[in-house]
């Protein structure tokens, strides 16, 4: 490593960026923090805000590290792949703004699953808040978990830090500055995020640049030229991972379950004064996304041929490479960035998905709406409020406590299990835990019957929603690993997430009676 990028200087670095993240924590969340600030700000977000931060937020760490190493990955076929999945993002985005924001506007939502116990009732209802907290806890342990390896691998581990004691120490950072302000502050935060990363992409492709002896146009000449530039695949096939048409399809798919139906993302959206603000902000938010994700597959390209160029031998796993010629090859100024950089990644996605999390059981399972403490000019009947809502505050608390310590536990499971490229497992995962929720809003939004209570199995009656919303996501699984055999070379890869939803929606028809029954 560098030798003026020392461990210690990396971990001052990082407590200097953590002393800001405080600050402003400190600065949003002076006054004390009702509900409704910590869910919604207030309703009061301004939407430029909000677009630039949920950029950090959705990049992540799967972004910073794994897209770029993934664009080499086992071979060069991979190459700009990713933009056939970030093009069908944009059609995710445009359908979130145009039907699901005026949606959740005009029922003045908090949890976005609120809507589900309208239209399909109790089980869909908690069904729906169920797979979202399953999934977003499977999202944000394998995000922090490929910057906890990275911080382990060149920070802790030289020093004689455990593993455990690095995920934990990571944690307790984010708890620390989000528990009392929640989306108010994380609004802020993010956008300060989304700036150190997108930066410190920026900078580290500068001087690669510089060592390859070239600029910005020589370098797009040199990605062009390499095996590493091509976008489009549509030669393979659909037994071809990488075909157009699976890609976007499941790009699209991807962003209206990820985003459009993740209260995570959405709650951000929520926070704006009203849904012509969200569908501005949406809209903002998917072309400078679209671009980031241009840098961050070019800076893969670049990193790769530089790597061949200068004869550097190939990191144990893709995610190591851009954080191994960051750090040992290239400028300290480029290090001390790419510190920054990855920082921000781990907070940018952890910070809101703990605040979503928190108010998605806060307010589906314990029933807690966005209450304010009432003035205490009202008297007696105040201060009864008043106790209810502190007493809100501390089962907030507690639960914001609680899956700080469930996020640990996982992220130690998969140091565990781990042996696959975290942005595929990644999205492995939410193909099967998202497919539910894909096929309930489904159903609800594009019929109008409602769905039988129970069934009876075996001479016991049974919830109907809950043995589909079960069977679906383990049907997909043997299909999914079995469908070359079974389908003559077809793999589903990210499609696995409509077959599904589809799965999910077939069963709720089955089970369906009309309204009017």
């Amino acid at each position: 490593m560098n030798p003026s990028l020392s461990p210690y200087a990396i971990l001052g670095i990082v407590g200097a960026y953590f002393a800001v993240l405080v600050l402003v924590a400190y600065l949003t969340s002076r006054r004390e923090s009702e509900n409704v600030d910590f869910f919604l700000a207030g309703r009061k977000s301004p939407w430029p805000l909000v677009a630039v931060g949920m950029v950090g937020s959705t990049l992540s760490g799967v972004t910073f590290i794994s897209v770029p190493g993934a664009v080499g990955a086992g071979g060069v076929n991979q190459a700009f792949s990713y933009m056939q999945v970030v093009m069908g993002n944009m059609l995710g985005y445009l359908v979130i703004a145009l039907v699901l924001l005026p949606l959740y506007y005009r029922m003045r939502l908090t949890s976005i699953y609120e809507y589900l116990h309208e239209r399909i009732g109790w089980y869909g209802y908690k069904i729906g808040a169920f797979y979202f907290l399953l999934s977003r806890t499977i999202g944000s342990a394998f995000r922090l978990f490929l910057v906890a390896i990275v911080l382990q691998n060149f920070v802790a581990e030289p020093i004689g830090i455990p593993f455990a004691v690095t995920v934990a120490v990571t944690i307790v950072l984010i708890w620390v500055y989000t528990f009392r302000g929640g989306i108010k502050t994380i609004i802020v935060t993010d956008t300060l995020q989304t700036v150190c990363m997108l930066l410190a992409a920026g900078i580290t492709v500068y001087y690669i640049g510089g060592a390859l002896d070239t600029d910005l146009g020589g370098m797009t000449r040199l990605i062009r030229q390499s095996d590493y530039g091509q976008w489009f695949f549509f030669d393979g096939g659909w037994a071809d991972p990488n075909n157009f048409f699976k890609q976007f399809l499941s790009g699209a798919l991807i962003t209206i379950v990820m985003t459009g139906l993740d209260q995570d993302l959405m709650q951000k959206n929520l926070s704006m004064p009203n849904y012509h603000d969200a569908q501005k902000n949406m809209l903002a938010f998917s072309v400078v996304l679209f671009f980031a994700n241009i840098l961050f597959l070019s800076l893969g390209a670049l990193l790769y041929i530089y790597s061949a160029t200068v004869g550097l031998p190939a990191p144990e796993t893709s995610d190591l490479l851009y954080p191994t010629i960051a750090l040992t090859n290239l400028p300290p100024v480029a290090g001390i960035l790419f510190v920054l950089g990855i920082v921000a990644a781990a907070y940018s996605s952890a910070d809101s998905a703990l605040t979503a999390l928190t108010t998605s059981f806060c307010v589906d399972f314990l029933g807690m709406q966005d209450r304010e403490v009432q003035p205490a000019a009202q008297g007696e009947k105040a201060g009864g409020a008043a106790g209810a809502s502190l007493s809100d505050k501390r089962q907030r608390l507690l639960v914001h406590s609680g899956f700080s310590v469930l996020l640990f536990g996982v992220i130690m499971l998969f140091q565990l299990i781990n042996d696959r490229a975290v942005i595929n497992g990644l999205f492995t995962a939410a193909g099967y835990t998202y497919g539910p929720l894909l096929g309930l809003f489904a159903f609800g939004l594009l019929t109008d019957f409602r769905v039988r209570e129970t069934i009876t199995v075996g001479g016991v009656r049974l919830p109907a929603l809950l043995i589909v919303c079960l069977l679906s996501p383990v049907i997909s699984i043997a299909v999914d690993r079995n469908s070359a055999e079974l389908l003559g070379g077809f793999q589903f890869g990210f499609l696995i997430l409509a077959f599904n939803g589809l799965l999910t929606f077939l069963g709720l028809i089955a089970l369906s009676v009309s309204p009017r029954e």
